[in-house]
């Protein structure tokens, strides 16, 4: 009988070894809307032992056409509550953790303690410089991702030289506009699978990672680029 993880353990990268790297393996997601659905959904099939899923939301219309970890039914119901019963309905095997909360820079700490790597699944540059501080400082590996209309960019921070700030100044934050609300769902799911597929690398210990450098995409083009940071 064929088990759950049986095709992606025949790959090199990943074999016996790494499933149980997967299996053991604690992940923290912060935001669960067009990013952290399917950044939690691959992880999830793959294996990963224990998500921890961070939103204050409850799920709107407006979500439907990219956050496809939610239905109709799901309006109005606090989005970690929904993604987890949609998580484990795919793959029993695995925790969910929830945290129906605000991430800042008062629990960013207590938060990202109890997990291995953390993944970018916001929409804020508050959230992202306590998420970027709080794992600067606890040796923390963080997945960055984030969207604007038809553009994206990934990268691994916390681990070498880079962190948010090296990205972006505070102070020219606080200037800059929100990125806004104009986007279609493609953008946020191969962003956020490209979030997922740093992370299962991370655990596994294969390929290079975006380790101080910045991935970015173009879907009017489909360019690519990575630059040093």
């Amino acid at each position: 009988m064929e088990g759950r993880y049986d095709r992606q353990i025949l790959l090199p990268e990943i074999g016996k070894e790494g499933q149980a790297r997967l299996a053991a393996a604690r992940v923290l997601i912060v935001g669960m809307g067009g990013l952290g659905s399917p950044i939690a959904t691959y992880l999830a099939g793959a294996g990963v032992g224990t998500l921890g899923l961070v939103d204050n939301d409850v799920v709107s219309i407006t979500n439907l056409h990219r956050q496809v970890l939610y239905g109709a039914a799901d309006m109005g119901v606090p989005k970690v509550q929904c993604a987890r019963r949609r998580l484990l309905d795919s793959n029993g095997d695995i925790h969910v953790e929830t945290y129906q909360c605000l991430f800042s820079k008062e629990n960013a700490a207590e938060l990202v303690s109890g997990y291995d790597i953390v993944v970018d699944g916001t929409d804020n540059f508050e959230a992202r410089f306590a998420i970027s501080d709080a794992c600067s400082q606890q040796g923390k590996p963080y997945v960055y991702g984030a969207i604007n209309g038809l553009e994206g960019q990934v990268s691994v921070l916390c681990m070498g030289m880079a962190t948010y700030r090296t990205i972006i100044d505070e102070d020219e934050a606080r200037t800059m506009p929100h990125p806004g609300k104009a986007v279609i769902g493609v953008t946020p799911a191969m962003v956020g699978t490209v979030e997922a597929s740093q992370v299962l690398q991370l655990i596994c210990h294969y390929g290079e990672p975006l380790i101080d450098r910045l991935w970015t995409i173009d879907l009017r083009t489909l360019q690519t680029h990575i630059v040093n940071l």
